[in-house]
């Protein structure tokens, strides 16, 4: 069966209708939920695959089509966070005035000392996703989430997770009233192992990788024990992807209400990547962006290039790996929307690129010298992915580029060694004699 691209769903959710009956809470536009592969539409309910099929669900919506002028300034008169975009979700209409992390409108940082360490002359940006509550971008896709959660009834909000994911589900179900329980590899870095703890819920180290965490919570949603739990990566799964759409939202608004050429976003599972590309469709259907080109790149780390590695090879199936590499957050050998991630890619004549872990480092040290950004391993894996894409010329240096920081550094701070410059008595005459004053 060939699989339907994201780009068609996108604009069919938008001009399509459908009889399929609501859900009996509120989901705002959302109609049904639609199968990726065979297009078979679901009442709005708390299911992830195709029955007929298997084929990952998503949402369909029935959108605001009309205006685009009054959406627009509908848009920017709301909150200064995601729920200004609450038109094009799958949320409440009073979904800002319920207790919730508020995540989004984060900064589109204009780079252009980056830019001119690399060679760009057309306008880079670092969307910086570190801003969120919980200092990554996985707080976009909780928070809805959250509301589908509520609406289905689960009291336990749960997720299987490489850290970041961790964190923002146990940060959301505290402010929600919810009781969380999120499960994660045993290894994780330290400082997302703290993060995840410290909202009082239950966090699980599981002996394994992410794909064995995932495989335990596939198994805990169909026993009793699962029973009132909302996974939000899986039976919410259709939901929580929504959430990354808002990325698009935001950089087409901060830009001006324009498409970016050129677009550079971490691949782990893949999905921010396929809703990122249907954010920015429903934008064109909608008629609050022009209509043009716009090439999307997928970033991995090599030691969990999955996807890299089938883009290279012409491949359309992935082949699963076992992860090895400092950007754990990426660390996802068997992703998910992988094929899709493919689909995309060669539709918007991008690519998908990896690099190894050193250029990773090296990459995070250059946003952070030229642009005062830290970032985690996975912003070091968009950065050095971008720098090897200009270096290859494979990205136009003459095109608007945006590449996506997901993550704050202080999160992953064992991959930077870093320390004092020099240590002195505190004398100007040893500040002197250890060659400072003239810096």
């Amino acid at each position: 069966m060939r699989r339907k691209g994201l780009a068609s769903m996108a604009v069919e959710a938008v001009e399509s209708r459908t009889s399929v009956p609501r859900a009996t809470a509120s989901f705002g536009p959302a109609v049904a939920l639609s199968c990726r592969e065979c297009g078979e539409r679901f009442p709005l309910g708390p299911s992830f695959a195709c029955v007929s099929c298997f084929g990952p669900l998503e949402v369909a919506y029935e959108l605001p089509v009309g205006d685009p002028e009054s959406l627009r300034r509908r848009i920017e008169a709301g909150p200064a966070n995601i729920w200004r975009y609450a038109p094009l979700l799958p949320v409440p209409a009073d979904v800002a005035d319920r207790p919730n992390l508020n995540p989004g409108f984060t900064k589109l940082v204009k780079a252009d000392n980056l830019a001119r360490e690399l060679g760009v002359t057309g306008g880079l940006y670092v969307k910086d996703d570190s801003g969120n509550p919980t200092h990554s971008f996985k707080d976009r896709v909780v928070a809805i989430a959250v509301e589908a959660a509520r609406a289905f009834g689960f009291t336990t909000l749960s997720c299987s997770s490489t850290g970041n994911l961790a964190g923002a589900v146990g940060a959301a179900a505290a402010r929600a009233g919810l009781r969380s329980c999120v499960f994660i590899p045993h290894d994780l870095e330290a400082g997302k192992v703290v993060m995840a703890a410290v909202y009082g819920g239950e966090l699980v180290g599981i002996e394994g990788t992410y794909d064995d965490v995932n495989r335990f919570c596939s198994e805990l949603i169909g026993d009793p024990l699962g029973e009132g739990w909302g996974f939000v990566n899986v039976n919410l799964r259709p939901y929580y992807g929504e959430g990354s759409k808002t990325l698009a939202y935001e950089i087409c608004e901060q830009l001006g209400w324009r498409l970016p050429d050129q677009i550079v976003v971490p691949v782990a599972s893949g999905s921010q990547l396929t809703k990122i590309d249907k954010g920015l469709k429903e934008l064109v259907a909608l008629g609050l962006v022009e209509d043009r080109p716009y090439r999307i790149f997928g970033a991995q780390a090599e030691g969990c290039a999955p996807v890299s590695r089938a883009f290279k090879d012409g491949h359309e199936v992935v082949r699963p790996v076992k992860p090895d590499t400092i950007a754990k957050s990426l660390a996802i050998g068997n992703p998910a929307d992988g094929p899709y991630v493919l689909d995309i890619a060669r539709r918007t004549s991008g690519a998908v690129e990896d690099v190894d872990d050193e250029r990773i480092v090296e990459a995070i040290r250059l946003l952070a010298r030229t642009e005062g950004i830290f970032a985690e391993t996975a912003g070091g894996v968009t950065v050095g992915v971008t720098r090897k894409l200009l270096e290859d010329g494979r990205l136009d240096p003459s095109l608007t580029t945006v590449v996506l920081n997901t993550g704050d550094g202080l999160k992953t701070l064992d991959a930077v060694a870093a320390g004092p410059t020099a240590t002195i008595p505190p004398s100007l005459s040893a500040f002197r004699t250890a060659g400072l004053a003239g810096l």
